[in-house]
């Protein structure tokens, strides 16, 4: 009998950790929605809206270089909450009137580096606060929980842009972000790190190129990152699409992602999981084929909604890529895990954009989408269950918990 969603509940600090992970997300979905409209309004251009949106993305790059050895090495909540307060200043700056584009991207790449080091911190705790056996079922929880909270932060977003303003919708998504911080701050234990050691650019390096040596590791962080940032590229390019309706298709998209994550994390059993894993890949990039025929809302909206149902491929493989990790590296490997993909996420809006200046979006998304089908054809032989394993050969040694690597 599979355990519940309600039945997370009941575990010690999972309900404010699942509480600040809610807050966090409705202050990134609101705060990117309004910077998106307020860059669009100002310069008119596909490309700089889309790294409005989805700048912060691009900084991930440099955290996952520089910083993700910090994320066994600092006590979790102190850490998640300096690094939640940290993003809500830096929104509340990009309301400041009168903020020149260069510095607005400035602060993007801040909140980009503070951001890729608080992933590796907040999946690294999960890992400790649910027993192995349940951490799919909270990853689950916790991306159903997403999508569930960007339809409603997408809501909330266009009904403050038309209330308000953006900078009154920045505001908001600041305020957000606080909450998520003395939640963090309030609801949860203090904790050692789950390693010792000074954290350095060196150390990091050194670990990733333990974590991304193995075959079978290599290859699930390759299936998480570049499809995936290929589809975000497409809903990038939602707002120069269909500008009054790109709220609707975000949220179409965070709608398809909610079901998905819903039934593969919470009813699919292990088995029906394994088998439908491909086909979940494929489905994330074939639907977007459409957008070559210039679909009217109602077929472009089915079509993302359809689509998106595919993010939850990413599920299976994180489970996978778990149980391949080293002790002591958690954090450290879910962070790479989700700067990799993020930074992915803003390279391919940022190429989305690009491609959108010289021809439109719709061939921009048609383009995005027809190569991530290429990309998960060409990687599926590599994620077949009986090859994703720790060869003797290539399985690096294990880092006792508590000690330095």
């Amino acid at each position: 009998m599979p355990r519940t969603y309600r039945a997370l509940a009941r575990v010690p600090e999972f309900t404010p950790f699942f509480a600040a992970a809610a807050l966090r997300t409705g202050a990134s979905t609101i705060g990117g929605l309004a910077l998106g409209v307020l860059v669009y309004d100002r310069t008119n251009s596909p490309l700089l809206a889309a790294l409005g949106m989805f700048g912060p993305s691009l900084a991930q790059v440099l955290g996952a270089t520089l910083l993700l050895s910090a994320a066994d090495r600092l006590p979790p909540r102190a850490a998640l909450a300096g690094l939640a307060a940290l993003a809500a200043l830096g929104t509340a700056l990009l309301a400041a009137p009168g903020l020149p584009l260069w510095a607005v991207f400035a602060v993007l790449l801040g909140q980009g580096l503070a951001d890729s080091l608080a992933g590796g911190v907040r999946y690294g705790l999960l890992t400790e606060i649910l027993p192995p056996a349940d951490y799919l079922l909270g990853r689950s929880l916790l991306s159903v929980c997403g999508g569930a909270t960007q339809i409603a932060g997408f809501a909330a977003g266009g009904l403050l842009l038309a209330a308000l303003s953006p900078r009154g919708a920045l505001l908001t998504a600041a305020g957000l972000g606080l909450a998520a911080a003395l939640t963090v701050r309030l609801g949860l234990r203090r904790r050692p790190p789950r390693a010792v050691g000074r954290p350095s650019p060196g150390l990091t390096w050194r670990t990733n190129a333990t974590l991304l040596r193995d075959p079978s590791r290599r290859a699930l962080y390759l299936a998480l990152w570049i499809p995936n940032g290929l589809i975000v590229g497409c809903e990038a390019l939602f707002v120069p699409y269909d500008p009054a309706r790109a709220g609707l298709l975000f949220g179409c998209a965070a709608t398809g992602m909610l079901v998905g994550d819903s039934l593969v994390g919470r009813w699919l059993p292990d088995r029906l999981r394994a088998r439908l894993a491909a086909p979940l890949r494929l489905l994330l990039a074939v639907p977007y084929l459409v957008f070559a025929l210039e679909p009217g809302p109602v077929l472009a909206a089915v079509a993302v909604t359809v689509a998106s149902v595919g993010y939850s491929a990413g599920l299976i493989m994180q489970e996978r890529l778990v149980a391949l990790l080293p002790e002591g590296t958690q954090g450290q490997a879910l962070g790479l895990h989700s700067a990799g993909m993020l930074t992915l996420q803003g390279l391919c809006a940022a190429l989305a954009g690009a491609v959108a200046e010289f021809t439109s979006p719709a061939v921009a998304i048609t383009a995005l989408a027809t190569a991530s089908v290429l990309v998960t054809l060409a990687l599926e032989r590599s994620l077949h269950p009986s090859r994703l394993r720790v060869r003797p050969s290539h399985a690096p040694s294990p880092v006792p918990r508590g000690t330095a690597q």
